[in-house]
């Protein structure tokens, strides 16, 4: 899928900062309900944070709540996640989506209609 260009994992010590990024192309992310997923080795697909389309609803799952930012930028088309005080437990592979048929002003973690291709996210000492 060409729809992202996904960036910004890579590996932190516990405690430490990363920001991911999510540049879209071929559509205009800001009509878009946006989220952040990540899957850890062995486990399911998790939603992380998610923005509705008319940016009215922002969630966070609680594993991540006051930890994790969820923003767009719409004059660069871009999504981020800032990720502050990593753990380890927050190691996966982290995915950008968006979907255009989301209800304007909530929205949920389902199965998105675009997707990244995931970054890797490590977090060690």
């Amino acid at each position: 899928q060409l729809h992202f260009v996904e960036s910004g994992g890579g590996l932190v010590q516990p405690g430490g900062s990363l920001r991911l990024s999510c540049a879209a192309s071929g559509f205009t992310l800001d009509r878009n309900t946006i989220g952040w997923f990540r899957q850890a080795p062995g486990k399911e697909r998790e939603g992380v944070s998610c923005i509705s389309r008319s940016g009215d609803s922002i969630k966070y799952a609680d594993s991540v709540k006051g930890r994790f930012t969820i923003s767009r930028d719409n004059a660069k088309n871009t999504m981020y996640l800032q990720m502050n005080s990593l753990k380890p437990e927050d190691t996966a592979v982290y995915y950008c989506a968006a979907d255009p048929f989301g209800v304007q002003a909530m929205c949920a973690f389902y199965d998105y209609h675009y997707w990244g291709r995931g970054t890797q996210v490590t977090v060690s000492s």
